[in-house]
């Protein structure tokens, strides 16, 4: 076998053993899954996440997608606890502990301070005979068989297992908090991400000139106006109201057609009833309707009358494409 074929093959390998493991963590979800959802939804205070090695690193990603979604949590590195970091839990945090095998040493120190200061603790460990499972309040199975590493040894599945669950729990909160669009987008106003989910047409197409002829305008009224406002496109606006649409192409269109167009008029070679998008509409559904008629502009409507125009480059420099 070649050097390529060998690496696709553990690829491969790798991915379905991994899939294969997440797939019966859902056969391992019990009550105690439902019961520890129900506690950090009703508790006062915030999650508490620790952990050692790379279930440290899972746990800071949990903390990131937690708070995300709207539930408070903050990490604590189990090795730091024991040296001044327990101060960080409070009276009414929850405490989740991640842990393979849920006997390690720093596991086993700090399990006895949280449970003498009576928070409750939710363990996510793959060993529910272990240490940490007997002292949990709560927990969350996350047994592997068997790591994707050859030698059974680097936590690959393992820790895929405990980031499954900490999704799983995010989910299940984002739900009953009934967390939504509105709300993500608080916790990401930057990015493109976070303007996809707030930035609306009127914060785009405010900032754009806004070429307008009334309907008698003559065609170098078009061209002159299309050319100073540069948006490659004029509204055609009677009384304030849309009637129509003259673009770039509009105007190639009519040079192949006519040889003089001296007495031609805007209401002539306008596209009559063009695509609008409401000025509070949000930019990623101007997209949408851009794409979705093959356009690259699109007039901007507000109560009623011209407001202005976006386009597709708008889009584009803003990150929504």
């Amino acid at each position: 076998m070649s050097k390529e074929n060998s690496i696709i093959k553990t690829a491969r390998q790798t991915i379905e053993m991994e899939s294969k493991a997440i797939l019966n963590l859902s056969s391992l979800v019990t009550d105690d899954f439902s019961a520890a959802v129900q506690l950090i939804y009703k508790s006062k205070g915030r999650v508490i996440i620790t952990g050692i090695g790379k279930s440290a690193i899972i746990g800071n990603k949990i903390v990131a997608t937690l708070n995300s979604t709207g539930t408070p949590a903050i990490f604590m590195h189990a090795a730091d606890a024991i040296h001044g970091d327990l101060g960080l839990i409070l009276k009414d945090d929850v405490v989740i502990c991640l842990s393979k095998s849920g006997n390690t040493p720093e596991i086993k120190v700090i399990i006895p301070l949280i449970k003498r200061a009576n928070n409750k603790m939710i363990a996510i460990t793959g060993n529910t005979n272990s240490f940490l499972a007997e002292h949990a309040d709560y927990v969350l199975n996350a047994y592997v068989e068997k790591e994707a590493c050859p030698n059974n040894l680097a936590p690959t599945t393992s820790t895929t297992a405990q980031l499954v669950i900490g999704d799983a729990l995010a989910v299940c909160l984002l739900n009953l908090r009934g967390f939504s669009s509105t709300d993500f987008a608080k916790y990401h106003p930057g990015g493109a991400l976070g303007k996809k989910l707030y930035l609306k047409v009127q914060d785009i197409s405010s900032t754009n000139e806004k070429p307008a002829v009334k309907s008698t305008a003559t065609i170098k009224e078009v061209i002159v106006e299309i050319t100073k406002k540069m948006l490659g496109v004029t509204a055609v606006v009677d009384n304030h109201k849309i009637i129509g649409i003259i673009t770039d192409g509009d105007l190639r269109r009519m040079l192949t057609k006519v040889d003089d167009f001296s007495k031609l008029t805007a209401s002539d070679i306008m596209g009559a009833n063009p695509k609008r998008i409401e000025a509070n509409a949000m930019a990623i559904d101007a997209l949408e309707l851009m794409e979705a008629n093959d356009i690259s502009q699109l007039l901007v409507e507000e109560n009623g009358k011209y407001a202005g125009v976006v386009h597709i480059h708008d889009l584009i420099k803003e990150g929504i494409i």
